[in-house]
This record gives structure tokens, sequence and C-alpha cells, in this order.
């Protein structure tokens, strides 16, 4: 892993970044599939919080139907054993019991209708997108909760204030939040950045809920590096496996790691080999693109989260992974 580089890009590249990520198709297609598995993501804790308000919602009846029943049972009725067992006595007695039961006491009637607890509005999602970048990223997640982004380069910081984003500046190893403020913490294209991988990736979980997620996204392969790779200041590229492995030694249980573009596996490989033989360095591999392509590139590569569904890649220039703070 490459070290004293600095935490931000090159300065140039936010610039570029801003321009490009609404309409290059790897901005495009990259947010698809993200966006996808956000919904995953957000569903699950959908599910999780309905279960946890029925369980609340059983409990709170069955306590309520308990306290009813030993109400009941603890009722005096008329006592008869004062009463002659003469015929007029018994007769009289049976009136009277009669007369207990159909005159009831107010406080013996069915209570009030409570409100379901099911039928209250779940509170919105709280995001985080660490390494928020310009803000393309972020203006997706703002579709699932309230989001706010954090990052260290001032630039990036101005682009993402320009969109009327929540932002924050701070060190991904060093969140300036609460632990445990956050449903779902994101962290896309960022940890390859970091000295200290497994640092962030703990800081991460520290501002998790319980029960909450992170959704990560890396570059994979080392053998991949290319010119954006150095423009980048990454540290590394990885491997499904190592990047899981570093999700669990932060204390995150991982939900699933998949790769992710392969559809473009073979020319971007094609492309970065004929660049390290000849030696070509464009200002960023962003700018190495044929414009009037965009939309048809990007239409290919978003398509992949549809089988994403169903089944994980066995390599791509990324990894996607999820997980999970018990």
């Amino acid at each position: 892993m490459s070290t004293n580089l600095s935490k931000e890009m090159q300065a140039h590249t936010y610039a570029i970044m801003n321009d490009v990520e609404d309409t290059h198709w790897w901005f495009v297609g990259r947010r698809a599939i993200l966006e996808s598995f956000m919904r995953e993501i957000t569903q699950s804790l959908g599910i999780e919080r309905k279960g946890l308000r029925t369980e609340e919602a059983e409990s709170a009846t069955g306590s309520k139907g308990l306290e009813r029943e030993e109400r009941t049972q603890g009722e005096d009725l008329p006592n008869l054993q004062n009463y002659k067992a003469d015929e007029s006595q018994i007769v009289d007695s049976q009136e009277r019991v009669s007369q207990s039961t159909v005159h009831r006491p107010q406080s013996y009637e069915s209570p009030s209708p409570q409100p379901s607890v099911l039928g209250t509005e779940a509170m919105a999602l709280r995001i985080l997108d660490v390494g928020c970048g310009t803000g393309a990223n972020l203006e997706m997640l703002a579709e699932f909760g309230n989001a706010e982004g954090v990052d260290v380069s001032d630039e990036a910081l101005t682009f993402c204030k320009s969109k009327g984003l929540n932002v924050h500046k701070g060190l991904a190893e060093e969140l300036p939040f609460e632990g445990g403020e956050f449903d779902v913490v994101t962290g896309l294209d960022v940890i390859e950045h970091l000295d200290d991988d497994i640092e962030g990736l703990s800081e991460m979980r520290r501002v998790t809920k319980p029960g909450g997620y992170a959704l990560v996204f890396v570059p994979a392969f080392m053998w991949l590096w290319g010119v954006q790779d150095d423009i980048s200041h990454h540290r590394i590229r990885y491997t499904r496996k190592q990047i899981a492995e570093r999700m669990e030694k932060a204390g995150f249980t991982v939900a699933r790691a998949t790769y992710a573009n392969i559809t473009f596996f073979p020319p971007i490989l094609l492309g970065r080999l004929i660049m390290r033989l000849t030696g070509i360095k464009p200002e960023s591999e962003n700018n190495v693109n044929v414009s009037a392509l965009n939309g048809f590139f990007g239409r290919i590569f978003s398509a992949e989260r549809h089988f994403l569904k169903y089944f994980n890649f066995p390599l791509g220039v990324s990894i996607v992974v999820v997980a999970k703070k018990a």
C-alpha cells in the first residue's frame, strides 16, 4: 500500500469531476448500481423496523389484556351465603346477581382504542457519505433520507455547497460526529485514499447506529493500476477478499461483496496496458471519452444492476460491499 500521499486528489481533478459526473458514463452507471444497492438496504431497514414496531405493539397489547383480565377476575360478585335457602330468597339473590352483571361499573368497560404503533410514520433515515467529493452521489443518497457529506477537500465542499448540500469538513479517520448517529454510512471510492483503511472503516462503524449498514465501493486489482489511481492519490486497489477482511477487522459483518463493472473490464484493461506501454498520461482518464457515446455506455453499465440483484460477478473494475453493524 502506498503511503505519504495527500488524502486529497490532485487539485485539478475536482473541477473535472464536477463537470463530468452528471453525464460521464462511468459516473452515471456507478450511481445506478449504488442506487440499486441503497434501495435494498433501505428496504431491509424498513422490514427490520417494522418487525420491531410489531413486537412493541404486541407487547403493549398483551400487557393491557393481562391487566384487564386481572381486574375482571378480581371483581367481587354478590355473596349468596347470607341468604336463606327458601325459594323466594334464591330468586331474589339471582335478580341481584343479574342486576349487578348488567349494570357494570364504568371502569370495567372496554378501554378506548389506542393509536397503533404500526401506524406511526418511520423516522427519515440519516445517511452519511464519507468522502463526498463534489456531491453527485450525495444528491442520489438524499432520495433515501436526510443525507450529509464529509470531505477533507475545501474545493470539493465548495462544489457541494453550491448545490445546496449539507456537508462538513473532516477526515475519514476522525469523523466530526457522535457515535451511532447514522442509519447508513457510505464510502464510495474513498477507502483506497486512506493510509490506514481499517482505521477509516472503524470510524465509519463508530458513527453507524446498531443494526445500521455500510455501503462501500472501491477499485479492484492492483494490476489494473492506471493514471486515474495516480492522480487520485490511491494507496491500493483491492481484491474482494481483501476489502471484505478489512471490513470484518473494523467490526462490521459483511452481508455481501461482489465485483462490479464487468462490462467494461476488457477495454479498461486494454486501455491501461496501452498507456503503460506507451507512456501516455492524460490529465485525467475521465477526459479519455467519446462524449457522444456517454448515453449508450451509461445505459450498458447501468444495466449491471439488474444482474447484480441475482448473483455476484467473478471479476470487475470495482468492488461493492454491503456490511452491517451488529
